[in-house]
Parts: C-alpha cells; sequence; structure tokens
C-alpha cells in the first residue's frame, strides 16, 4: 500500500517538484467539471475523478493535460497499466510535456521498478528543463536504484546548485555517501537536511546510521529514541538495541564475568562444604 500512496503522493505535487498542469489558457479553465475533478483526485475520491476525466475526454480528446490526470486517477485506483497508457498519450499529443513524463518516469521507477527507463525519461525532462532542480534529483535516485552512485552524486551536486535550500536532494545524496561508506559526508548532508527540515524521518534515520558508523553510539541512540517517539517503527527498535548493545558492552560483559565468578565460587563451595 505504501507504493501506491506514495504514487499519490507523487501526482499531488507532494514528491516530484512539479504542480501539474497549472492554470493556463487552454479551453479547460472555464470547465467547472475539470476544476471539480481535480479537487475530488486531491481528495481521495479517484473513481469520481476517473469519471468525470473520462467524461471531458469525449469533448477534449487531444487535450494533454486531461489524458495525464486520467492517469492519476488510474494510477490511484491501482491500474497502473492504465495510468502508463494514459500517461503516454498525453505524452503522444505533446512530447515536451514534461509533468507527464516525470511522472513516467516515476512510475517506471517505483511501480514497475526498470530504472532504466525512468532514466531515459528523467534526462528528457531535464533537456526539457535543465533549470528545475528537481528533475535533476529524480534523475539521482533513478541512478542510485540503478546501482550508479557516483553518477546519482553529481545529479545531485547539480541540484543543489540550483537548489541549495533542496532539503529532499541532501537526503538522497547522504544515502547515497551511506551505500559508499563515505559516513563522514553523510553525516554532514543528513544534518544539513534536518536543519532545512527537521521532520525529514529519512535524513534522521541515515544520521543515526552515520553517527553509529562514526563510533559516536550516544549521538546514535538519541536519534533513533527521537525516530521512536515519532513512530513504533520496529527497525527503528531494533536498530536503538543493537547501539545500546554496543554502546554498553563492558557493563554487560562485566555482568558475565560476575554471574561466571558467582557461579564458580558457589560450585566450588558446595564442593568445599562436601
Amino acid at each position: 500500500m505504501g507504493t501506491w500512496l506514495a504514487a499519490l503522493a507523487v501526482a499531488l505535487c507532494l514528491g516530484i517538484g512539479f504542480c501539474f498542469a497549472a492554470e493556463s489558457d487552454f479551453p479547460l479553465s472555464g470547465e467547472k467539471q475539470w476544476q471539480q475533478a481535480r479537487q475530488d483526485l486531491a481528495q481521495g475520491k479517484a473513481g469520481d475523478a476517473k469519471t468525470a476525466f473520462e467524461d471531458l475526454l469525449k469533448r477534449y480528446p487531444n487535450e494533454a493535460d486531461l489524458h495525464l490526470f486520467l492517469g492519476m486517477s488510474r494510477l490511484r485506483l491501482r491500474d497502473p497499466q492504465g495510468a502508463i497508457q494514459a500517461i503516454n498519450k498525453a505524452i503522444e499529443i505533446n512530447p515536451s510535456h514534461v509533468e507527464a513524463r516525470t511522472l513516467l518516469g516515476y512510475v517506471e521507477l517505483e511501480i514497475r521498478g526498470d530504472a532504466d527507463a525512468a532514466i531515459r525519461e528523467y534526462h528528457k525532462v531535464i533537456e526539457l528543463k535543465p533549470s528545475s532542480a528537481e528533475a535533476h534529483s529524480n534523475l539521482a535516485v533513478a541512478l542510485k536504484k540503478r546501482g550508479a552512485l557516483d553518477q546519482a552524486v553529481v545529479s545531485l551536486n547539480r541540484a543543489l546548485e540550483l537548489k541549495p535550500d533542496f532539503a529532499a536532494a541532501l537526503t538522497t545524496r547522504g544515502s547515497v555517501y551511506a551505500e559508499q561508506s563515505q559516513w563522514t559526508e553523510a553525516r554532514r548532508d543528513f544534518q544539513q537536511a534536518l536543519m532545512l527540515n527537521p521532520n525529514d524521518d529519512g535524513a534522521l534515520y541515515g544520521l543515526s546510521q552515520s553517527l553509529r558508523e562514526e563510533k559516536d553510539y550516544a549521538g546514535a541512540q538519541g536519534a533513533l529514541s527521537e525516530l521512536i517517539a515519532r513512530s513504533g517503527n520496529f527497525v527503528y527498535w531494533l536498530e536503538w538495541g543493537r547501539v545500546v548493545m554496543i554502546r554498553f558492552w563492558w557493563v554487560l560483559l562485566l555482568v558475565a564475568i560476575g554471574w561466571t565468578l558467582k557461579g564458580r565460587f558457589m560450585k566450588a563451595r558446595t564442593q568445599a562444604n562436601g
């Protein structure tokens, strides 16, 4: 279900950095049904929105934005193939449709698991909109999933040149550095991301891993404790327990030695008392 919710968030301009179909001078601008359908989609009424977009397409079959929003509705209704068909139709009508290509790249990567297809779409988006920090960041995510970590860093560097306060790009670059075991660089990026967005759980978890690898166990435990306070994710509890054991291993060792010596003492006394 998480993938579907993420896909919906992307479609509603929460994850890919673009706002779809901004109001522009085109025939749908005065259509109340168009406005209502988009509102329905934003409110989670995907079925109603889909029906409205299909009805509008009978009158406006060559409007790329309509096909795009129909694709988003189908995506929310767990119909990825239908979504891709509608998105591709939007691109066929308007090959320069940045938002449609961006969403297609997301679907290819996160739902179909085709990093190469996503990379192709994101490269095209960058050709169309080279100054978009989000486009470079999206490309980096796809490159990271393909394992091209050095290339991902290059794309993220470019994204951050264009938008220095881009918290999500800092978190992504931190995660790439973590995969490369460059823990100092990873910690720096996670800390900067958290300064910009204190609610970024991904950055906070990454910071905990970086601190642990740098043997700052108290800092790692603190970061994980904050994550646990935010959510009951079992992974955080496991990591917290692991860090506590590493941090206090000497206490556990002393306890174990104490119990061993006590056992030997009791055994020796028992034998002595025969």
